[in-house]
């Protein structure tokens, strides 16, 4: 029994021992606990996480439109220095858009603005072009929406393009196409953002700081409106953001002379004050992935451009651009009637700059990257080789330089011009050579100003081409540098330079145009 006892005693013993080393067992895996535990949730925050991340990329790309790339141009520049980006405002009123603004039943997408963004190769430099909308260019064969390529259009409104085909989303690859045959530059990517997608992104960054430099009211707005209505915007600075953001860009009456050129004023400070929004807040993920979404929803993009990882790389690429060195400039222009004439030479200097990955003021931006060799631009032929065949000129002498109808007359039977006579005109006081053709003869007056850097172009009643030589041409001729004796530029003219905009500019600075 005792021995019993001894070994029940013994057992209990050897129990409580058992017992007290599982507890003690279960003591030091309860200190272990913790870090298995944290080790599991940072596997599953991280699961978690790479999960919500590609969530979030499917979100974004699942948001993203493309464009047919099949309208591209088979003959297209090559490839050049930096990258060029065309970024097209749309004013489709398909997919909710309608509620935004516009004329109702209107199913036809235009272009309200274009702006061909420049991005250096040294990541340092960037400038945006804008087109006037009402720009008379050359618009090559386009793909229709029934498989069918249009026929080229000479002397075309430039926003024609955007709506080849009648297409309620418009017709990107046309503009495309009409830009990259424009200046000669090689477009990257195209990106179109309509009334609703700008609408958002504006109220995803909180909104942005514009200026007006008068009061404005419902009238200015829509001129239909019969009266002067409420205030809506008034002097000074103000944040917009959604349809007043919209309302802010679209407006075109009521300040300036009411032309589509101070708008463009007006949204180069815009879009210079986003920027500006966007690089003070940081470029962090809720900065930017707000503004993705909204941007995404209602963008239609290359199809080069047409993934979230992508667009943020592009984005990204901007990072590190002083907002001192990102530039707006509008394409060198006249008043042609009611439309706009490029000047040439001077938009083709424009366009010489870009190709080298020179800045607008000419230094050297390519970060030590030789430009590639690139096709030359269409319109950017060298005054040397114009050629006149075919086009009939009466050349006037409208200054009191004597012999200067003369000296014109032979420099264009040369380019193969057929001159019918030289004569003093009625006034000889023209400060700017003025160039008079009747409406059949656009193109040809469009040949003849090649030669002749700044001048007006008037279209009369006469029957065919006047070329009234004024005092500008006198002195150049002067100096030797007259009638076509020099190649394009390879600087853009002082007074175009000094027109640019810096994205760092006051706000309340070149709002308007008149």
């Amino acid at each position: 029994m005792t021995g019993s006892r001894g070994a029940g005693t013994g057992g209990r013993r050897a129990a409580r021992g058992q017992i007290s080393g599982r507890a003690q067992g279960r003591g030091r895996k309860a200190k272990r606990g913790p870090k298995k535990i944290f080790a599991v949730v940072s596997i599953s925050v991280a699961v978690l996480l790479v999960a919500g991340i590609g969530a979030l990329y499917l979100k974004l790309n699942g948001n993203i439109t493309t464009f047919d790339a099949n309208g591209l141009s088979k003959d297209r520049p090559s490839d050049t220095a930096g990258q060029n980006v065309l970024m097209i405002g749309s004013d489709s009123r398909a997919g909710g858009n309608s509620a935004l603004g516009g004329a109702a039943g209107q199913d036809v997408a235009h272009s309200d603005t274009t702006i061909l963004l420049h991005v250096y190769a040294d990541h340092k430099h960037a400038v945006g072009v804008s087109i006037p909308r009402d720009s008379l260019v050359d618009i090559p064969p386009c793909l229709l929406p029934g498989g069918k390529w249009s026929p080229e259009q000479p002397s075309a409104m430039f926003n024609s393009a955007f709506s080849m085909g009648d297409s309620p989303s418009g017709n990107p690859a046309c503009t495309q196409n009409t830009v990259e045959k424009l200046t000669g530059l090689r477009v990257d990517h195209t990106m179109v953002v309509d009334f609703k997608g700008f609408a958002a992104m504006t109220a995803a960054v909180g909104g942005v700081q514009v200026c007006m430099p008068n009061n404005v009211y419902q009238g200015d707005l829509n001129p239909n409106l019969g009266y002067k209505g409420n205030l809506i915007f008034p002097k000074g600075l103000q944040t917009v953001q959604g349809q007043q953001a919209l309302n802010y860009v679209r407006l075109r009456h009521g300040v300036g002379d009411g032309s589509d050129i101070g708008r463009m004023r007006r949204q180069q400070a815009f879009l210079s004050s986003l920027m500006k929004k966007v690089q003070g807040e940081g470029f962090s993920p809720t900065t930017l992935l707000p503004l993705a979404d909204a941007a995404t929803k209602s963008l239609t993009v290359d199809p080069g451009l047409g993934s979230a990882d992508k667009l943020l790389s592009f984005a990204m690429s901007m990072k590190g651009i002083d907002l001192h060195d990102i530039k707006f400039i509008t394409a060198p222009w006249r008043y042609q009637g009611e439309r706009v004439a490029l000047v040439h030479p001077d938009v083709d200097a424009l366009w010489a700059e870009l190709k080298a990955d020179r800045t607008i003021d000419g230094q050297d931006a390519s970060g030590g990257k030789k430009p590639a060799a690139a096709t030359a631009s269409p319109s950017a032929t060298p005054v040397s080789d114009v050629t006149g065949t075919g086009i009939v000129v009466a050349v006037y002498n409208g200054t009191m330089d004597q012999g200067l109808a003369a000296k014109a007359a032979q420099k264009l039977r040369s380019d193969n011009f057929t001159v019918t006579g030289t004569a003093d005109a009625t006034s000889r006081q023209h400060p700017t050579t003025l160039i008079e053709y009747g409406a059949a003869h656009l193109q040809g007056a469009q040949t003849l100003a090649k030669l002749f850097p700044g001048a007006k172009l008037e279209q009369t009643a006469t029957a065919g081409i006047n070329l009234v030589l004024g005092q500008d041409y006198a002195s150049s001729a002067a100096s030797g540098t007259s009638g076509g004796s020099s190649p394009t530029p390879t600087a853009l003219p002082s007074q175009d330079a000094s027109q640019a905009r810096s994205a760092d500019d006051n706000p309340c600075s070149n709002l308007s145009y008149g």
